[in-house]
Order: C-alpha cells, then sequence, then structure tokens
C-alpha cells in the first residue's frame, strides 16, 4: 500500500507499514503489533504531541546518559523496525552501545534486528548471543550481554514489559523508559520515564545530549535529579485537562 502524503493520518499509517513490514521481514512479531496500537491510543490521549511533562523527562535522561560510565540503548522489534537510524544516531552520540534483547526471542530474529542496526550504521550490536542473564527473571529478555546490559550503570528502552524494568532496577541501574502509558508498570518502575512517542522522542533526546555536552558534572547532576512519580503524575494531569477541553 502507498500511503498519499496529504493523508491526515500518513505519520501513523507509515508507521503501521514499518511495524507490518517488519514482520514480514522476522523482526516484528504481532504481539509487539499490538503493544503499538495500544500505544497509539494513548498518543491520541495526550495530543499526539510532545508535553512538557515529556521535555523534562527528556533533559534529565539526557543528563543521566551524559553521566552515564556505561550506558546501553535496548532495542526491540518494534524500535528496531520504526526508528534504527535515530537509535543508532543517539547511541554515537551518547557514547552508548546498543544491545538487542526481546521478550519473544529466537536467535535468528536478533540477529535480522542486529543486521538492521548495521544496515543504519552501528558499528557493534550486542545481545545475539547472550552470555549473562538479569536475576530474579523468567522471561527470555533475561539474557543479555555481559558486556552490556549486565554490566550497565545506565539503561535507556521502550516498547517495554515492566518485569525486566523492575529486574534491572533492583540491580540498582537507572533506567530510562519511552513509554506513551503513563499508568504502565515500566513507566511506573523507571527512574525517568519520557511520556511521548518514540520517534518523537529519540530526536529531541538526542539534540538534548548534545546541547548538554559542555555542562560541568555538577550541572548535569542537577539536571539528572528527577522526582519521575510527580512528574507522571503532571503528565497526568495535563491528560485529564485535554479531555476537559475536548468535551463537547
Amino acid at each position: 500500500m502507498s500511503v498519499p502524503r496529504d493523508h491526515p493520518r500518513y505519520h501513523s499509517l507509515m508507521q503501521r507499514e514499518k511495524l507490518a513490514r517488519g514482520y514480514e521481514q522476522g523482526i516484528t512479531v504481532i504481539e509487539g503489533l499490538i503493544a503499538h496500537g495500544r500505544g497509539e491510543a494513548f498518543d491520541y490521549l495526550i495530543g499526539e504531541a510532545t508535553a512538557e511533562p515529556a521535555k523534562r523527562a527528556i533533559r534529565a535522561a539526557a543528563a543521566t546518559l551524559l553521566l552515564a560510565s556505561m550506558p546501553v540503548i535496548s532495542v526491540n522489534g518494534n524500535t528496531a523496525a520504526l526508528c534504527p537510524a535515530q537509535l543508532v544516531h543517539l547511541a554515537r552520540v551518547a557514547n552508548a552501545k546498543l544491545e538487542v534483547n526481546l521478550f519473544y526471542r529466537s536467535r535468528e530474529r536478533a540477529r535480522r534486528i542486529a543486521a538492521v542496526l548495521k544496515q543504519a550504521g552501528a558499528e557493534e550490536v550486542l545481545g545475539v548471543e547472550p552470555e549473562a542473564e538479569i536475576p530474579n527473571l523468567s522471561s527470555e529478555r533475561r539474557l543479555v550481554a555481559k558486556r552490556g546490559i549486565y554490566s550497565a550503570d545506565v539503561v535507556l528502552l521502550a516498547i517495554e514489559d515492566g518485569d525486566r524494568t523492575e529486574a534491572l532496577v533492583e540491580m540498582g541501574k537507572r533506567v530510562i523508559a519511552i513509554d506513551l502509558n503513563p499508568l504502565s508498570r515500566t513507566a511506573q518502575r523507571a527512574s525517568i520515564t519520557i511520556v511521548d512517542e518514540v520517534t518523537r522522542a529519540l530526536p529531541l533526546l538526542t539534540q538534548e545530549v548534545e546541547k548538554l555536552r559542555g555542562l560541568s558534572k555538577a550541572q548535569l547532576e542537577e539536571l539528572a535529579s528527577f522526582d519521575n512519580r510527580a512528574n507522571l503524575k503532571a503528565m497526568l494531569r495535563h491528560i485529564t485537562q485535554r479531555l476537559s477541553e475536548l468535551e463537547p
């Protein structure tokens, strides 16, 4: 299908096409397409734009990435299908590693996702042959790279299940989540939650990392100090306000 550029839902329909194409290529799974649809519903609620609470979270996330000694960006099928170049660009700017981590895992699917990232410019992608496990986690997401997520001090993830987020936090890691649902366990358990659509959030996060790079450690630490629960409440107030304004 060819989506007309003047279609009012062009961006949304193109994302669906990318995910469907990813399924045909063995990158995404049907369950991931369902998760994307749920996220779209929340995007309607926030107004399909980056809200102020999300901008605050992006700033804190950028400072956190710059302070990290070993940041890792976790990549699943949906993000690989939607925004591989953006992931690679952020990894380069933030000096972070890229790692494939999947709930519905097969070695072949992990290999295909790594190939997509390398085609987008990544020099190294971890996670195809995991050597370590996240403690207290039974799903396939427990399988991680020793030099990647297992040893990371900061992990950035998107379109996530809450179990791994909780397990990573229990390991003492700071978790930055990009999640359109402010009520999800991922959003609630993460250290910093960016409630925004991933292809909007990643370029803004990359720009913020570049902008903050010249700040001192003390300045970055001040920006990275973040009350995630208070910010999620602000996002819920934003949604409530929008809904009240839309009442007929």
